[in-house]
């Protein structure tokens, strides 16, 4: 199979497209045909080895996963043993359990993972797409349990994890204030967003306006710039691996206080897959679409890198996934 693989740390053009032998599924796993997938701001910084204190799980010289990629969408090629909740055929969407190995024509899944058929009203392409920036949306807001007629500020609106926490926001019946650039406003509004700022001309810190909740999505804020615009008992909470040196503490003290507090992500795990399947819920309710900026090849995966690095993408960058007729 081809397979776009990364053997060292660097820039974009580390990761080359090579041809390797197709992994087999192992008992209650399934093996899947992968049509698209996607590259996110999570590939770059596997592939460039940052935060460096995030080596000491991924490798301190080079990457133990050599092939990047979070998210999918295919059909299901073959099962292993015991498996009952899949069957060849079967049109799926997912996330893999450790954060790689979609950037090639076949990955390996467990069937009781980040899992689940495709909605019946999306692309292989859109489906790829929601999973991601939906399931670590929801690790940053979950903790903090978002409620209806809260005022949440989402910041990096129009990113993928932004585009999600603005629908998300809106499932739990919050008021929703999302900041992004000029080019993405009118996205931003389609996703339901009650008021939309843009940054490049108002600074939400300065307008004198408080919220129950500022999400940064894209870690560009710091909870002090954020504090006073915050209610009293409000929350602040980021999804970026850079300010997590600093957050649990301010996390531990804000809990003492309870003013203002610093919540934490939640980490991923057993819940994946009741995410999964919600998404897929509010997808076929017509309240969760995909957010699509560009479409790649695969054999251009360098390209697609290149450009998320500019920090200019809307929503997602697909890669799409060719198979040659048997």
């Amino acid at each position: 199979m081809k397979a776009a693989i990364c053997e060292r740390y660097g820039p974009p053009d580390v990761e080359h497209v090579v041809t390797i032998d197709r992994p087999v599924p192992d008992d209650h796993e399934v093996l899947v045909k992968i049509r698209a997938t996607t590259v996110n701001r999570t590939d770059c910084g596997h592939r460039r080895g940052t935060p460096i204190f995030l080596r000491l799980f991924t490798g301190l010289w080079r990457p133990k996963a050599k092939i990047l990629g979070c998210e999918l969408a295919g059909e299901v090629e073959a099962v292993g043993g015991g498996v009952r909740q899949f069957a060849p055929g079967d049109r799926v969407f997912g996330a893999t359990a450790d954060g790689m190995g979609t950037h090639a024509q076949y990955v390996c899944m467990r069937e009781d993972g980040a899992l689940a058929t495709m909605p019946a009203n999306m692309t292989f392409d859109e489906a790829a797409s929601v999973c991601i920036g939906m399931i670590q949306a929801l690790t940053c807001l979950r903790p903090i349990g978002p409620r209806a007629g809260q005022r949440i500020l989402i910041y990096g609106a129009s990113g993928s994890i932004g585009t999600a926490a603005v629908q998300l926001a809106k499932h739990f019946g919050a008021h929703v204030t999302a900041v992004c650039n000029t080019k993405n406003l009118e996205v931003v509004g389609s996703l339901g967003a009650d008021v939309v700022i843009d940054y490049t001309v108002h600074d939400f810190t300065r307008n004198g306006e408080t919220y129950d909740i500022i999400f940064d999505a894209v870690g560009k804020h710091s909870y002090r710039r954020c504090r006073g615009s915050l209610v009293g008992d409000g929350y602040f909470a980021v999804a970026d691996m850079g300010f997590l040196l600093q957050n649990p503490l301010l996390a531990l003290l804000t809990s003492i206080t309870k003013n203002r507090r610093v919540k934490l992500p939640q980490l991923r795990g057993a819940d994946a897959r009741t995410d999964v399947l919600l998404l897929k819920e509010l997808i076929e309710a017509g309240r969760y679409r995909a957010v699509i900026d560009r479409r790649y090849p695969l054999e251009d995966v360098v390209d697609a890198s290149t450009y998320v690095e500019t920090e200019q993408k809307t929503g997602n960058v697909v890669l799409t996934i060719s198979h040659d007729p048997v």
